[in-house]
């Protein structure tokens, strides 16, 4: 049985590529049965007749998934955030970082708009870059106004699959424009209504670009805590995680605990004090979601 990768969803169609080829694939009725769904950047097993007519017959084994934006396999997210239109948000930046260290992914952090900025807001800008290199993150700053700008990124693409994700408005169908010009992938303004870009990118769609494979997604402003415990949060913070051993007591959620190497760290500035604000957020509504329950 031939062997492909989903590279395209859409209308319940599966679109496989096995080599040179690009099959239609329906995924089989088992698949419902068994609460199993076939995403984009699985590895498949299928049979075809034609192009047009073929059918998932066996879903190969998963080494990560997201759920929001739905993609399977992927070896690197770049995290597209604006500097402004809309404004740099470190706690939906953090968002994105703990589901993305949830499934062994490796974050780049791109900071997009940078030509918008005044001289204070660069600095801003710059800080805070510093702040997420010192926690270990890779973190570019770009203007999206050339296509000679990101061409630092295609080394970081090849022979990897890379999903592009961040808030919608921020230019990630704009980086990808630039990367690889002959997309032509729609782009829309800022809606000055609600601070927010229009979404142009409707499906989860693989990419070519150099020798790797890059995932445009559709553009979301939330990422809900539904398959995180409170318990596993702050292995998700790796300059708390790191910092964890040395706490007193074993199961220590870094909140009223004495002797909590984490909270030491906050006090001593070696954590930033918006990053344990944002996991203690995350925490409560992780808690509220068990409560709810």
């Amino acid at each position: 049985m031939p062997n492909g990768l989903i590279v395209k969803s859409l209308s319940g169609f599966y679109y496989v590529q096995d080599q040179d080829l690009y099959i239609q694939c329906r995924g089989r009725g088992l698949f419902r049965k068994q609460k199993r769904k076939p995403l984009v950047g699985d590895y498949v097993e299928y049979e075809a007749e034609n192009k047009t007519d073929g059918y998932i017959m066996e879903l190969l084994e998963r080494k990560n998934e997201l759920i929001r934006p739905s993609i399977a396999n992927v070896d690197q997210a770049l995290l597209v955030f604006s500097a402004l239109e809309p404004d740099f948000s470190t706690h939906l930046l953090d968002r994105f970082l703990v589901h993305i260290e949830a499934a062994q992914i490796e974050p780049v952090i791109i900071i997009s708009k940078m030509d918008l900025l005044t001289t204070k807001q660069e600095e801003e800008i710059q800080t805070y870059k510093e702040h997420y290199q010192d926690i270990g993150y890779r973190v570019r700053l770009t203007s999206n106004v050339a296509e000679q700008g990101v061409q630092w990124l295609l080394p970081d693409l090849n022979d990897r699959m890379s999903v592009v994700a961040g808030q919608s408005g921020v230019g990630k169908s704009s980086l990808l424009n630039a990367l690889k010009p002959n997309l032509d992938i729609e782009t829309d303004k800022i809606s000055t209504h609600l601070g927010r870009g229009k979404h142009t990118t409707r499906h989860v769609e693989l990419l070519s670009i150099g020798s790797g494979l890059v995932a445009d997604t559709p553009g979301f402003s939330s990422v809900e805590f539904t398959d995180i415990e409170a318990e596993d949060l702050a292995l998700y913070f790796p300059e708390m995680a790191s910092r964890m051993p040395d706490c007193k007591f074993r199961g220590c959620l870094h909140t009223s605990e004495p002797k909590c190497a984490v909270k030491v760290a906050v006090e001593e500035g070696q954590i930033q004090s918006y990053r344990y604000e944002h996991y203690l957020t995350f925490l409560e509504e992780i808690n509220q979601r068990k409560r709810r329950y």
